[in-house]
């Protein structure tokens, strides 16, 4: 079995890795309490040890460091911006029947689940639509135009 501390350096590697994908600055900070509870470890603090450390460490980060992180970086750079809101007012086609509930669009190259922005809209294969909003995997549109 693998080390205590490796195992904590292990889950502090992938959440920092894992928050390149997120973008929200929370993975990041999880990762700062587990590689600290990685150097704990190693320092001979037993599993309920490192376990506190990894609580402490992330409960500070999440709460005094993140704010201002994310303000910094969303104040200077645009860092923060979620890939997907870059979606957001372009055109799609429809690929598969798009309602209130499923269908499916072709953005660019990219393919989206769809729902209807109002959840009554009905779109037909070949419509072109405007995409109002990302929500998970998922976009809404409308053949409306802006609402």
């Amino acid at each position: 079995m693998l080390p205590l501390a490796l195992l904590w350096l292990i889950a502090g590697v992938v959440l920092v890795v894992a928050e390149t994908v997120s973008g929200e600055l929370f993975l990041a900070m999880l990762g700062g309490g587990a590689l600290s509870a990685a150097v704990a470890s190693a320092l001979g603090l037993g599993t309920l040890g490192s376990a506190g450390v990894f609580a402490l460490v992330s409960v500070l980060l999440l709460v005094a460091a993140r704010p201002a992180a994310k303000r910094k970086l969303q104040q200077h750079t645009g860092l923060l911006d979620r890939h997907q809101d870059r979606f957001v007012g372009a055109t799609a086609e429809v690929v598969q029947r798009v309602d209130g509930t499923t269908g499916q669009v072709r953005v660019g190259r990219e393919l989206w689940s769809a729902r209807s922005l109002d959840g009554h809209e009905v779109l037909e294969e070949g419509a072109l639509v405007t995409v109002m909003e990302v929500t998970g995997a998922a976009v809404l549109v409308t053949g409306r135009g802006e609402l």
